[in-house]
């Protein structure tokens, strides 16, 4: 039969255990929010098709500047 020391070490590694899996799961879905956040702030495709003018605008511009002769 365990002695009452035994117990409560048995109960602190589960206790470790089951607060390190609850630590882990916010862990990951923390980082699937960030991925997903970092994801759409840098999806250009989504951006040009929120904002379609002034990316025409933009590309006119690049080009005009890229081909202009010295």
């Amino acid at each position: 039969m365990p002695t009452a020391k035994e117990r409560e070490s048995d109960y602190g590694v589960t206790r470790a255990a089951e607060v390190l899996a609850d630590t882990r799961d916010r862990f990951v879905v923390t980082m699937t929010a960030l991925e997903s956040e970092i994801m759409h702030a840098l999806d250009w495709r989504a951006w040009v098709r929120r904002r379609f003018p002034l990316a025409m605008v933009l590309a006119f511009g690049v080009g005009l500047f890229l081909g202009r002769k010295r």
